[in-house]
């Protein structure tokens, strides 16, 4: 195995694994799209926090992988006040549970998790993110 190839992980990663995988998962989004990411702020937390579950209705911390925050590119307007930068967050505790669940190769989960957020931001319907992540394929 070369240095650039990723490793497999033998024990569940860190945060900082995690977001390692995700910077390397972002680098592989076209520069066309991913110059509209680079305010987005991407972060890792273990579990979405009580306010996101409550606000989503989720039955346990583990149904939520992924998270965009903020007003999406479709829905902005040159006279809206800047409110602070966009967030998406991944979430390591979920992520790994659907990783020990399905057997997905993690960095591809990660990717996919992440595109999906991406799409979220530009104001993508589901079906359009599954296109986006094809072409990115």
């Amino acid at each position: 195995m070369n240095d650039n190839q990723p490793r497999p992980f033998t024990t569940p990663p860190t945060l900082a694994e995690l977001e390692a995988l995700a910077e390397t998962a972002l680098a592989t989004v076209p520069d066309q799209l991913r110059r509209y990411v680079r305010n987005v702020v991407i972060l890792v937390d273990e579990f979405p926090d009580q306010e996101t579950e409550q606000a989503m209705d989720l039955e346990t911390p583990f149904d939520l992988l992924g998270l965009y925050r903020g007003t999406d590119l479709a829905h902005r307007s040159v006279h809206d006040l800047p409110q602070g930068p966009d967030h998406i967050y991944l979430y390591r505790r979920p992520l790994l549970d659907y990783w020990c669940e399905t057997g997905e190769d993690l960095a591809v989960l990660v990717r996919h998790v992440l595109i999906h957020e991406i799409g979220h931001h530009f104001g993508f319907s589901d079906d359009d993110m599954e296109r986006l992540e094809a072409e990115i394929d």
